[in-house]
């Protein structure tokens, strides 16, 4: 379809909703829910980067108190923000040196995760990001599985990994990577994912066929990082090349009729994070933001934080928002949280364990 015909089919901005009287985040964090687009990279607070940045003796790249100031949008098309964004990330990771530091991280991703009331996490490691780890990647997972270990004992909720490749690796790493992951059975792996910038990348999925073909005949999940930076042509890539189960934002679907009626039909989810969309200039503003624009196609949406501690932000803090912002209500919220629990990865189990903690009697208590 034309582009032209394409717009000529979309409402200019998304329709407007009263705004709602905003939902207390105590009530949020009771309910059942699971987080499936959220990065361990990006789950250093400040107090931590205070302290790593001391045991490895560097010096901070700026003021403490703006340490987290990454987003200037010197960018129209947020392509500024994000590659500032994902430099600052490369900068905090490298700070991990340790395996009692990357272990220590994974317990407390795990328990700030449990203080959001979140029952399951498919979390995000690219370990390309953790420059210290270099020529030791085997080291770093047994450690980051034994923190989630340890804190999963403690009556933490339970959090998987997916392994996360940078779009601007290279076919033959991809494949060592999976040729890794299916011949270790890493603890805690339970996918593959792809991330990065899509705008300074370009469409590089064809480069990565042949490890995600390869990740889904060894029995991996996938999670693909699309439609964000670039258009819906990087979702139908995810999709028709990487055997893409759910597509981490996702959200420029909605520029595209053709996509959104394949997502509703399918039901491939896509884990939207609308402050990260807002920050990174994807966005103006949350009104603007399509959150119920595609839930309101058909399509299932799972709302994320991404990155939380840099954005300053929780899981609850962000749903109390959204449903401040368009007028959502508590059936709605709901209608959210069993989406989530649908879109993840985890097993049958706990999958019925947080829907039961979803019926009318359970929510009622």
């Amino acid at each position: 379809m034309p582009a032209d015909a394409v717009a000529s089919t979309l409402p200019a901005t998304p329709p407007a909703v009263e705004p709602a009287r905003r939902i207390d985040e105590t009530w949020i964090r009771a309910l059942p829910k699971t987080e499936t687009h959220v990065h361990l990279e990006g789950n250093f607070e400040l107090v931590d980067l205070l302290d790593l940045a001391k045991a490895a003796g560097e010096p901070l790249p700026g003021p403490a108190a703006t340490l987290f100031d990454v987003s200037t949008h010197d960018a129209s098309d947020g392509s500024g923000d994000l590659a500032d964004f994902l430099r600052f990330l490369d900068w905090e990771c490298g700070l991990v040196r340790t395996a009692d530091q990357a272990a220590r991280h994974a317990y407390t991703f795990a328990a700030r995760q449990t203080a959001s009331g979140i029952g399951y996490t498919d979390a995000i490691i690219n370990p390309t990001h953790w420059g210290a780890w270099a020529g030791r990647i085997p080291e770093l997972f047994d450690a980051l599985a034994a923190g989630l270990e340890e804190a999963e004992q403690d009556g933490l909720a339970e959090v998987q990994l997916c392994y996360s490749l940078l779009r601007q690796q290279s076919a033959s790493e991809a494949r060592e990577v999976v040729e890794w992951l299916r011949d270790a059975r890493p603890r805690r792996v339970v996918a593959l994912s792809i991330d990065g910038d899509e705008r300074s990348a370009g469409r590089v999925s064809g480069r990565f066929a042949e490890a995600f073909t390869l990740a889904q005949e060894a029995g991996f999940r996938r999670t693909v990082h699309a439609g964000e930076s670039s258009g819906p042509e990087g979702v139908w890539d995810a999709i028709q090349l990487l055997h893409a189960e759910r597509i981490d934002h996702g959200v420029r679907a909605v520029e595209d009729p053709e996509l959104l009626r394949f997502l509703a039909d399918t039901q491939i989810p896509l884990g939207v994070c609308p402050r990260s969309n807002v920050v990174l200039g994807i966005y103006d503003d949350w009104r603007d933001h399509p959150l119920v624009v595609l839930r309101d196609a058909g399509v299932n949406v799972t709302i994320n934080t991404d990155d939380p501690a840099p954005l300053g932000t929780t899981l609850e803090a962000d749903w109390a928002v959204c449903a401040e912002t368009f007028g959502l209500g508590q059936d709605d919220l709901v209608g959210f949280a069993r989406a989530s629990i649908a879109a993840s990865f985890a097993d049958d189990a706990t999958k019925a364990r947080l829907e039961a903690g979803l019926r009318p009697s359970a929510l009622s208590r």
